[in-house]
């Protein structure tokens, strides 16, 4: 099984990282720079590859809020407070908040949909979520790509010792629920 997927990795990966980065991305960000660091992927391209991704899922969530308010507000009823955080944030902040955007845990696509809903100018979104979709695939990758080979030591130690890394992640994830769920209420 994973020596099918590190094959497919290899032969899909721009299609992969494409897909990836248009939902999330961060994690696909990674394995690409990991994957140029073997020489599977280029670093040029992946960062190419992942700025468009990012640029236009972040694209398409902008024009459902514009566009589609009543699905967003049925769609999305559990995240009110998340919206109402993200227009509060987009008056005190602008630009800013749409250029970090990728950056601000579990607010990745509530804060185009918010910008979307607010009806800020389509031209403006585009052009800051351009420019920070590529500065966030470069700032993701080339580091990746430089430490290659330090986190495909990681991944080895992890196969191994299976059950600490389990423990870790449950962890991790539990701490990040439990934050979500304080802030939620």
């Amino acid at each position: 099984m994973e020596t099918t997927l590190i094959e497919w990795l290899k032969e899909y990966g721009y299609i992969i990282l494409f897909f990836w980065s248009m939902a999330e991305g961060e994690t696909g960000l990674v394995m690409a720079g990991v994957l140029s660091h073997t020489g599977d992927m280029n670093v040029p391209v992946s960062i190419l590859v992942a700025g468009l991704g990012g640029f236009i899922g972040d694209q398409i969530w902008y024009y459902v809020g514009r566009y589609n308010k009543s699905y967003v507000h049925r769609e999305f009823e559990q995240h009110r407070r998340k919206f109402a955080r993200a227009r509060l944030m987009l008056r005190r902040y602008g630009i800013w908040l749409i250029f970090f955007q990728r950056f601000i845990y579990g607010m990745r696509s509530i804060i185009p949909l918010a910008v979307g809903l607010s009806g800020y100018d389509k031209k403006k979104f585009a052009i800051i979520n351009f420019f920070s979709a590529f500065i966030w695939a470069s700032i993701t990758i080339i580091p990746s790509y430089i430490y290659g080979e330090e986190i495909l030591k990681l991944i080895t130690w992890a196969k191994h010792h299976w059950y600490l890394s389990v423990m870790f992640l449950v962890f991790v994830f539990g701490t990040l629920w439990y934050i979500n769920r304080k802030e939620e209420k």
